[in-house]
C-alpha cells in the first residue's frame, strides 16, 4: 500500500500551504481531480521527488520515500505529452527505460515483451514520428513496463488523444495497472477518464485532498 502522511509544502512566495493525505492501492488506479493551479502538479512533484516536503511520510509498504532522490524513487511518471524522441524507433525510444548495463539479448527480449503487451508487437522499428498519438503513448506505456516500478504517476495522460484512442489509452492503463499491481495515480480534469477507470478518487480543495465517491 502507498500511503502519503501529512504531507506538507509550501511555494517560496506563495501563501498557500498544501497538507496531502492519501491512500493508493496496488492494482488500482486513484484519481486526483481540482481547478487548475489546485496543487495537482505539486502532489506529484513530490511523489517523484523532485520537490522537498516541510514534512510528512510517504509510505510504501513502510518504506519512507522522502529521503530518496527521485532516480532512486520506485517511480515513473507518464505525462500529456509522451516524451518520446522522434527520430528514434519505437524499439530504442522503449529501451531508454532500462537500465544502462543490461545485457543486447535482455533488453531485445524485455522491449519486445513490452510492445507486444501493449499491442505495438511489429511496429518496434518504426520511427516514433510515424506513430499516431494513440500509439506513440503505448510505446511511453511500453517504456513504463520495463522500468518495472510499483508506483506509476499520470498527468493528464489521455488529453492529446482523440476519443478512439483516449479509451483504448485509458482501458490499456487499467489491465496494465491490475496485471502489475501498480499504485496508479492519474492526475486529470475530464471526469469521465476517472470514472471510467479509477478505483478511489480524491479532489484538491484549498490546498487538501478530499476524499470523492
Amino acid at each position: 500500500m502507498l500511503r502519503v502522511e501529512d504531507l506538507s509544502f509550501a511555494h517560496a512566495g506563495q501563501a498557500t500551504r498544501y497538507r496531502f493525505e492519501m491512500a493508493a492501492a496496488p492494482g488500482e488506479i486513484t484519481a486526483i481531480s481540482g481547478a487548475s493551479g489546485s496543487g495537482k502538479s505539486t502532489l506529484l512533484d513530490l511523489l517523484a521527488g523532485f520537490l522537498t516536503p516541510l514534512s510528512g511520510r510517504i509510505d510504501l509498504d513502510g518504506t519512507d520515500l522522502v529521503p530518496l532522490p527521485p532516480e532512486s524513487r520506485p517511480v515513473s511518471l507518464l505525462l500529456q505529452s509522451d516524451n518520446l524522441f522522434d527520430h528514434l524507433t519505437a524499439s530504442r525510444n522503449v529501451a531508454l527505460g532500462l537500465p544502462s548495463g543490461a545485457g543486447k539479448g535482455a533488453v531485445v527480449q524485455a522491449v519486445e515483451t513490452a510492445l507486444s503487451e501493449v499491442g505495438l508487437a511489429g511496429l518496434g522499428q518504426q520511427t516514433a514520428s510515424t506513430l499516431s498519438g494513440g500509439q506513440k503513448q503505448r510505446v511511453a506505456l511500453a517504456r513504463t513496463l520495463v522500468r518495472n516500478r510499483p508506483i506509476v504517476l499520470l498527468d493528464e495522460p489521455f488529453s492529446a488523444l482523440d476519443d478512439k484512442a483516449r479509451t483504448a489509452t485509458r482501458e490499456l492503463v487499467k489491465a496494465l495497472t491490475i496485471a502489475h499491481d501498480w499504485h496508479t495515480i492519474l492526475v486529470s480534469h475530464h471526469m469521465d477518464d476517472i470514472t471510467a477507470i479509477a478505483s478511489r478518487r480524491y479532489r484538491l480543495e484549498a490546498g487538501e485532498l478530499v476524499v470523492e465517491g
